[in-house]
């Protein structure tokens, strides 16, 4: 097999813990030039906040629980196959309103977000995040948070 392909396999703990739930991380900028593939568990009743990017795009595949991703003017209830591309430019926000962890396969592209992820698993360790570094840590990568984390809307 080349050297530069990636293989994980089920067992694997690559990634990151967020709020209890893992981030895996399947394939990231070490890896690739071209984009970030994460395994994602969103916890029930999560929501990113109105956020926009001005240069990632993303993509979600729903594998399991019911999500309402509002994008732009529309609102998306996603169920189970739904998946959704979301450009540069776009606001949007994520929120599980199943009752249970909800799981999407997420890319991002260009990658290098991976390390978004891993800065803030470190943030929200020590508990509620410093709102100063927070806000630094969306502007170095590429996130404008338009509402606060944890609204729906």
């Amino acid at each position: 097999m080349s050297a530069d392909v990636v293989v994980r396999m089920p067992d694997e703990t690559n990634g990151v813990t967020l709020r209890g739930h893992p981030m895996v991380f399947l394939v990231t900028g070490e890896n690739t030039k071209h984009t970030s593939m994460f395994d994602w568990t969103i916890p029930a009743g999560f929501a990113t906040g109105r956020h926009v990017h001005r240069v990632q795009e993303e993509s979600f595949y729903l594998l399991e629980g019911e999500c309402e991703w509002y994008v732009a003017d529309s609102v998306i209830r996603a169920t189970p196959g739904t998946f959704l591309f979301i450009p540069p430019g776009v606001p949007h926000n994520i929120t599980n309103v199943s009752e249970t962890p909800a799981r999407v396969l997420m890319t991002v592209s260009p990658p290098g977000h991976e390390h978004y992820f891993e800065e803030l698993s470190k943030l929200a360790a020590q508990g509620a995040p410093d709102p100063e570094a927070l806000a630094d840590l969306r502007n170095r990568y590429d996130t404008d948070q338009l509402s606060t984390l944890t609204t729906r809307t």
